[in-house]
């Protein structure tokens, strides 16, 4: 049986994981894997070392506190990385720990491919000089990062961005309404607060108090939670206090039903924003992280926009209230505008169009594109251990 290992540390990386699965056995059903992952990955039979919502962390401050313990976990996840000897080692994402465990077992012989280029390209670009020790190839999801990672050395591919294969464009409005007992009359406004919880609970009491003053100049309005399995009851207890009673989603299609009816969205920064835009909602983005992280961050970043929607169109098509920005009032004023003018709805969508338009793969579907990799990179790996058996003198 050839092995395959995964870790993924956060939310989203689950689902490119489950994902990557999916493809790869459609190809190689006779694959076995193993590793890090969350509920999505386990629906793939693989039984996560230890719990994935224990790495889910953000933020200078917030991983400092838990050090010892992700000291620990790293020496468990490269000790069964070494035990089971994997043809490949697929880091994703969650690039503070993953890389680590990629550089730690890569020195070892593991062969390691990194899946979702490091936004280092944003605000670290010196670290391109560490991560070359780290990984053997990067598959990247946006179209401008294999230039800045082959120029330093790293074979890269650009496989196209998963959200474009998520469904999120394929809910059904009328569904959502009828199952949630949603009147027509009323306006639904999508919050996504993050999957961390340092995030969800950074934002969330920001996020309610913006929606009670959006409410007073647009009433009617029906907010929707999605949450996310690792900070489920977080979510649910940040919302309890909130003025007009939330409709709380956890089924990914229920999500994705709720962008068909949605009239606005109220998105944290990251991939959230781009999955909205896929289902068509126009949105706000807000983020706030500790202030002592932001000041080291602002320091360092190098590019005018964190919406990955803005960055790709190379324009504002998102406003962005980030970090002292990321009030109750701007992001309430942001919110009117979209749910009172037709036209500034309709110029995000059209903004949509054009970002998304330049996540796509040259050929097939993104997963598909992914697993095209990692299927070349085992088979290099088996070619070269067959030339050593047949040369023993090779060293």
């Amino acid at each position: 049986m050839t092995l395959i290992y995964m870790a993924a540390g956060e939310a989203s990386g689950d689902i490119l994981g489950a994902r990557l699965i999916a493809a790869l056995r459609r190809h190689r059903p006779d694959l076995e894997f193993a590793g890090i992952g969350g509920e999505r990955m386990a629906e793939h039979g693989v039984r996560s070392l230890f719990p994935m919502r224990e790495l889910s962390l953000m933020g200078l401050l917030e991983v400092l506190p838990n050090l010892r313990r992700l000291a620990r976990r790293m020496a468990e996840a490269e000790a069964d990385v070494l035990a089971r000897r994997p043809a490949l080692l697929v880091t994703i994402d969650a690039p503070g720990f993953t890389l680590r465990l990629g550089g730690r077992v890569k020195a070892r012989g593991v062969p390691v491919l990194h899946y979702v280029a490091p936004q280092v390209w944003a605000w670290r670009p010196g670290r391109v000089r560490r991560i070359a020790e780290e990984v053997d190839r990067i598959l990247a999801l946006l179209p401008f990062e294999p230039p800045f990672f082959e120029a330093a050395g790293i074979p890269v591919r650009f496989v196209g961005h998963p959200v474009l294969e998520s469904g999120a464009d394929g809910g059904d409005a009328a569904r959502f309404r009828a199952a949630h007992g949603i009147r027509p009359e009323e306006r639904v406004v999508v919050v996504m607060p993050g999957s961390r919880r340092s995030e969800v609970r950074r934002l969330l009491g920001t996020f309610g108090e913006a929606l009670r003053l959006t409410g007073q100049a647009v009433p009617g309005l029906r907010p929707v939670v999605a949450l996310a399995g690792a900070v489920e009851e977080t979510v649910r207890e940040g919302c309890a206090g909130w003025p007009a009673q939330p409709v709380l989603v956890r089924e990914v299609s229920d999500k994705y039903d709720s962008f068909a009816a949605a009239a606005a969205g109220l998105i944290k920064s990251g991939t959230s924003s781009l999955e909205v835009a896929v289902g068509g909602v126009p949105h706000v983005v807000g983020y706030r992280v500790n202030p002592i992280t932001a000041a080291i961050v602002r320091r360092l970043i190098k590019v005018p926009h964190v919406s990955l929607v803005n960055l790709l169109a190379e324009r504002e098509v998102v406003p962005e209230y980030l970090q002292e920005r990321c009030t109750p009032a701007l992001l309430a004023e942001g919110l009117v505008r979209l749910l009172r003018e037709p036209e500034a709805a309709a110029a995000q969508r059209e903004g949509f169009a054009e970002a998304l338009g330049r996540l796509r793969p040259p050929e097939g579907a993104p997963s598909e594109a992914a697993a095209a990799a990692v299927l070349e990179m085992v088979g290099e790996g088996r070619a070269e251990a067959a030339r050593t058996a047949s040369n023993p003198l090779k060293v």
